[in-house]
């Protein structure tokens, strides 16, 4: 068993507190096994609410996965601490969002999918902020200014 951190880095330009939109946040994340040290091709997706049950096991996780090339099942699991929003006080350096209790397994990257929410440094909610072309652009109507996040890069590493 292993703990890993996922560590987040962007440019936060007149915006703070980056986070996912919520618990029910589709995370996509590239997975290694520690047995083959096979990659799998695609990312594999999981969420914080949902389960499954490992095999000859009670216990269950929120990924459980086996290996494409040597068939050894694996599993991960959100560790209970929520995550931790991306401030404007972290900006340009790497940042804990979330950790992991990997066993069989580990991750290598973080694709940033799905809609995530930031706050305006005048307290304009963001809601609809998507990442996945590593640029989001909006207006802060209160602020009347451009807000912008930009550079998005990621790495994990033991915790």
């Amino acid at each position: 068993m292993v703990f890993l951190k996922l560590e987040i880095k962007a440019e936060l330009e007149k915006v703070t507190d980056l986070a996912p939109s919520g618990d029910d946040f589709e995370y996509f994340f590239k997975v290694v096994c520690n047995s083959c040290h096979e990659e799998h091709p695609k990312y594999v997706t999981l969420k914080r609410l949902e389960t499954r049950n490992i095999s000859n096991s009670r216990g269950s996780a929120h990924l459980v996965w086996r290996c494409g090339n040597c068939k050894k099942e694996s599993s991960a699991s959100f560790v209970a601490e929520p995550s931790k929003p991306y401030s404007a006080e972290s900006n340009g350096q790497f940042s804990t969002l979330l950790k992991m209790e990997c066993r069989g397994l580990e991750f290598t990257d973080f694709a940033p999918k799905g809609r995530w929410t930031c706050q305006g440094e005048t307290g304009t909610k963001f809601s609809d902020v998507d990442l996945e072309d590593d640029d989001w652009v909006d207006y802060d109507e209160k602020a009347k200014v451009d807000v912008r996040i930009s550079n998005i890069e990621s790495r994990w590493t033991r915790a």
